[in-house]
C-alpha cells in the first residue's frame, strides 16, 4: 500500500519541481526588478520631498491650497510617470501619471528648456493654474508662470491639456509624444487631476523642475 503510494505521489512531485525550476528560469530577475523598482520610488519620492518643503513656505505666504500641488520631474524619461499629485500634509504621492514635454526641448536626447515663445519648448518653474476652458484639446486649463523661467506662459498658450497620443500607463524605455511646451497628460489622468483642481478651495501649484 506504501509502496503504491509512493509511486502515485512521486511523479506529481517531480513535475511540480521541474515547474518551479523552470520558472526560476525564466524569471531570473523578478524579485530584482522589485527591489529596483522599490528603490527607485525611494529616490524619486526623496527628490520631490526636496521641492516640497520650499513648495509648503510659498503656498502658505501666497494663499495657494496646501493639501496638494503638482510636480513634475523632468529627470524621468517620457515614457515612465512623472506628473506626481503630491500630498503636502502626509508627504506622499497620492497619484502619478505620464506627460509630455516640449518638442523644442529635444537636442541629441538632452533636454533643453526655455521662456521663448515660438521655441516649443518645456519651461521650468512654479506655475499658478487658472481656470478651465474648452480649448483646441478639450478641457484644458490656463497656466501662469511664478519665476522669470516661466513667466511667459500665458502669452506663448503653454496649458495644462490632455492629448490622445499619451498613454494611460508606463511604456518606458520608449519615449511618448511630445508637445509644443504644455504639460500634455492623457484624457483619463486630466480627469483625475480635475477632481484635485475642482475641489480646491485655493489655486493648486504646479512646479516642473529638473
Amino acid at each position: 500500500m506504501h509502496r503504491f503510494f509512493l509511486l502515485l505521489i512521486l511523479p506529481i512531485a517531480v513535475i511540480t519541481l521541474v515547474a518551479i525550476y523552470a520558472n526560476k528560469i525564466n524569471h531570473p530577475k523578478s524579485s530584482s526588478h522589485v527591489v529596483a523598482a522599490s528603490i527607485a520610488a525611494n529616490t524619486e519620492l526623496l527628490r520631490l520631498k526636496k521641492y516640497s518643503d520650499e513648495i509648503k513656505t510659498f503656498v502658505k505666504r501666497n494663499h495657494f491650497n496646501n493639501n496638494c500641488c503638482f510636480l513634475v520631474d523632468m529627470q524621468l524619461p517620457s515614457g515612465s510617470n512623472r506628473f506626481f499629485v503630491y500630498d503636502l500634509k502626509n508627504d506622499s504621492v497620492i497619484k502619478s501619471g505620464l506627460v509630455a514635454h516640449g518638442y523644442g526641448s529635444i537636442n541629441h536626447s538632452v533636454i533643453n528648456f526655455s521662456n521663448q515663445s515660438g521655441s516649443n519648448c518645456t519651461s521650468l518653474g512654479k506655475y499658478k493654474i487658472g481656470n478651465a476652458y474648452n480649448g483646441r484639446f478639450g478641457l484644458a486649463y490656463k497656466l501662469y508662470g511664478l519665476d522669470s523661467t516661466n513667466n511667459n506662459a500665458l502669452n506663448r498658450f503653454v496649458v495644462l491639456h490632455a492629448h490622445d497620443c499619451v498613454p494611460v500607463a508606463e511604456v518606458s524605455p520608449q519615449r511618448i509624444c511630445m508637445s509644443q511646451g504644455c504639460p500634455t497628460v492623457s484624457p483619463g489622468f486630466l480627469i483625475k487631476l480635475k477632481a484635485y483642481i475642482d475641489k480646491a478651495d485655493k489655486p493648486i501649484l504646479l512646479q516642473i523642475f529638473y
